[in-house]
């Protein structure tokens, strides 16, 4: 995830440029021919198509929508928040991240937290996450909880792993102020990596939190499911360019890894979903190289942040969208998958080209995922990564995030969008038996929007600012919203 800091590095700078030479091919090329899919999980891949458990439903373009308890496709919109010690959530958070409606937090949570001491769990911190999913559970809230690091942990003056569960072997640490992200290219960070995928007393104590969290946490009904790993890394052999060391990690060290800690959840929670993350290269549009498991309920959840923008720059409209939803859908389609963008956001909203930016991340989320949650819930109106101005409303350019959006759809969803600049909003889908349900924001439309419909019948509530559509199962129904 992106702090006020940049994310990218000089290094790595050379290394994207070596991986987008390579997009067209990376999917054939960037796994080596010697890498074996090695783990009882894992499996060819399959076809898209619907659950047997209607725990999804898929559309004819392979994407996949979870689905709620009476079977509706959700569409999960929110933000991630929660971090630092400073700015843990409270009940309040909830009922106004709620009654901004936003349906899904994806909420971080870090080892160091859970487990300061091996083996010594801290059960306040466990009470304050309980906290949380108790506050979601009153206000409908969908919660993915987010295992979060970067550059592996404090020892690095970072967050994630514990002190204790760090091992550099006396490899060098050279902390780079200026920019966090080429703190993943030092040596000790590197190793630290390794160790926690190879050593079995690591691997032990990774999987056993896991069993400790899912069992405190599964009985909640907002708890939507586990984000395993944040931004996973690892060490890099000699000579390996990112794109060949980045297939090479995720196709064997990340792969087992998330073989573990599947088993480990699973020990206790059979029904939340696990979302498994690729390296960040994914946002390069290089299509990630993760093995597939033997799980029905695991989603994908890459991240969709552009270097330049996160350096400070605004964004030229270059091909970066078109590139990242050209690569991105390939594994969780193959897979039958559902896929959430787990981070998104620019640094500063309000200037031309990042405007345009965000409206271009949220119309292409609109066609080829079924959620997201923005970085990163704070108010501010000095810019940074506050998804909201001080008041509490959108920031000036991320208006479209904060529009109307199909919270519930009773069949199959089809196409989507809106337009902040002009307030138009449109959907279709093929009905199902029960009704669907269109946040509409009462900041988009001050007044009662106009409402056009074929196929079904809409029922608009101010006071709830929605839209309730009823349609006989098997319509093909279209809305539109004007101002």
């Amino acid at each position: 995830m992106p702090t006020l800091l940049h994310r990218a590095a000089a290094g790595l700078a050379l290394a994207t440029a070596a991986a987008l030479a390579l997009v067209p091919t990376a999917a054939a090329a960037a796994a080596p021919a010697d890498i074996a899919a090695s783990s009882s999980r894992s499996a060819a891949k399959p076809g898209p198509a619907a659950s047997d458990d209607g725990s999804t439903v898929t559309t004819p373009d392979g994407r996949v929508f979870i689905t709620d308890e009476q079977g509706r496709a959700l569409q999960l919109r929110g933000y991630n928040a929660a971090k630092y010690v400073h700015d843990r959530l409270t009940p309040a958070d909830i009922e106004s991240m709620a009654d901004q409606g936003f349906n899904f937090l994806r909420l971080v949570v870090q080892w160091q937290y859970f487990e300061p001491e091996q083996g010594d769990y801290d059960e306040a911190y466990f009470d304050y996450v309980d906290s949380v999913l108790d506050a979601a559970d009153r206000e409908g809230v969908h919660v993915m909880l987010d295992m979060h690091q970067d550059v592996y942990g404090p020892v690095f003056g970072a967050s994630g792993a514990p002190e204790w569960a760090t091992r550099t072997d006396g490899l060098p640490f050279v902390d780079d102020p200026a920019n966090w992200f080429n703190n993943y290219f030092q040596p000790a960070v590197m190793r630290a990596f390794t160790h926690l995928y190879d050593d079995a007393d690591l691997r032990a104590a990774q999987q056993q939190l896991w069993v400790e969290v899912a069992d405190r946490f599964e009985g909640h009904d907002s708890l939507l499911g586990y984000d395993l790993f944040n931004e996973p890394f690892g060490e890099f052999n000699e000579g390996e360019d990112w794109v060949t060391a980045s297939a090479r990690i995720e196709s064997t060290k990340i792969s087992d890894m998330y073989d573990r800690l599947i088993d480990a959840v699973r020990s206790v929670d059979d029904e939340s979903w696990i979302f498994l993350e690729p390296t960040v290269l994914v946002g390069y549009g290089v299509p990630t190289q993760l093995r597939t498991f033997d799980d029905p309920k695991l989603g994908y959840a890459p991240h969709f942040y552009n270097t330049g923008v996160e350096e400070g720059g605004d964004w030229t409209g270059d091909d970066f969208v078109v590139n990242y939803e050209a690569a991105i859908s390939t594994y969780p389609t193959a897979s039958g998958m559902p896929l959430i963008v787990g981070e998104w956001g620019v640094p500063n909203s309000r200037t031309p080209g990042n405007t345009a930016l965000v409206a271009a991340q949220v119309a292409a989320m609109e066609r080829f995922a079924s959620g997201w949650s923005i970085w990163y819930y704070c108010r501010s109106d000095g810019g940074g990564y506050c998804a909201m101005d001080a008041a509490g409303g959108a920031a000036p350019g991320n208006e479209p995030a904060f529009g109307p959006y199909a919270r519930a759809i009773s069949g199959v969803p089809g196409a989507e969008h809106f337009d902040a600049a002009t307030g138009d909003y449109t959907v279709s889908f093929t009905a199902g038996a029960g009704p669907s349900e269109i946040w509409v924001p009462a900041s988009t439309y001050a007044q009662a929007p106009e409402v056009s419909i074929t196929g079904g019948k809409a029922h608009y509530n101010a006071k709830k600012q929605t839209l309730r559509i009823t349609a006989k199962p098997g319509s093909q129904v279209t809305l539109t919203l004007e101002r």
